[in-house]
């Protein structure tokens, strides 16, 4: 299929979509991250997410783009341009890994704090408040009111303020619920647990399916990336609250247990099959 738009979602024939970007990070993160400081060829980014269904305009105008948002670097050698991780990328994916295999998507071990962030923007700063919000979503928050959010257990987010450079507009406090407030209440008015549990409960029947776990005999590779970056986008929309607070058979454990399975059965054939595609260079110092 063409896919010129490189926002656009790309359609997996399960009728699951993720954007160019998405797979463009989980490629880096599944082949990149982990093997030193590589570029790698800008055709064998386009033969690879070619398999998960992104053409080749969209997989160079969103390389382009991650350029430009200082989420990879280009490095050219003679005719033909490879591209690396920066920095800034290098922690997003290790920060997703942790994510992953480390935290997990149950939260079990909750210490009864929250952390809250309050913050007040100029009504002008529409991208700054778009950019706080986007990342203290990833970080677990929910919003209590419109300029006061809230995540369980001890979050750090001077890194994030500081980045965006709010820290002087932000004020964090850490604490623990009045034995007045219904936590469970809280949370089912702070984030939209059907969505949440619905996500998990389509991943789990769609990778336990034929169709969708039997991909990855024929193509390892496009298997592990669709999976790494359904799963991510997924977790990015979990804030892992303490499961004791959730309903009753919560999907999460299921679905967790159905990922790392998957993972597991495609990831030396994965590896195996990236070495032989991917054309490689060792990065330059900037």
């Amino acid at each position: 299929m063409e896919d010129d738009n490189p926002d656009e979602p790309v359609d997996a024939p399960d009728g699951t979509q993720l954007r160019p970007q998405s797979l463009v990070l989980a490629f880096f993160g599944n082949h990149v991250l982990d093997e030193g400081d590589l570029c790698v060829y800008s055709g064998s980014i386009i033969d690879v997410l070619a398999r998960a269904g992104t053409g080749e305009q969209a997989v160079r105008s969103t390389l382009t783009r991650m350029v430009n948002r200082g989420l990879l670097l280009r490095q050219r050698e003679g005719r033909k341009m490879f591209f690396g991780l920066t920095p800034q990328a290098a922690r997003i994916l290790r920060d997703g890994g942790r994510r992953i295999w480390r935290d997990g998507a149950v939260n079990e071990d909750w210490d009864g704090t929250w952390t809250l962030l309050g913050f007040s923007l100029p009504e002008s700063w529409q991208r700054q408040r778009h950019d706080l919000r986007s990342q203290l979503s990833w970080s677990g928050f929910g919003a209590l009111y419109s300029g006061l959010w809230v995540a369980p257990g001890r979050v750090d987010v001077h890194s994030i303020v500081s980045e965006l450079g709010l820290a002087a507009h932000v004020k964090v406090f850490h604490a623990q619920a009045d034995q007045a407030t219904d936590i469970g209440l809280m949370i089912r008015e702070s984030w939209d647990l059907e969505s949440i549990a619905a996500r998990y409960v389509a991943f789990g029947k769609r990778w336990t399916a034929d169709q969708g776990a039997g991909s990855g005999s024929r193509d390892p590779v496009t298997a592990r990336l669709r999976l790494v970056g359904e799963w991510l986008r997924i977790i990015r929309t979990d804030p892992r609250l303490p499961v004791q607070h959730l309903p009753p058979g919560w999907p999460a454990r299921q679905a967790q247990e159905t990922f790392r399975r998957v993972a597991e059965e495609t990831a030396e054939s994965a590896d195996r099959m990236a070495r032989e595609l991917l054309e490689t260079t060792p990065l330059r110092d900037a």
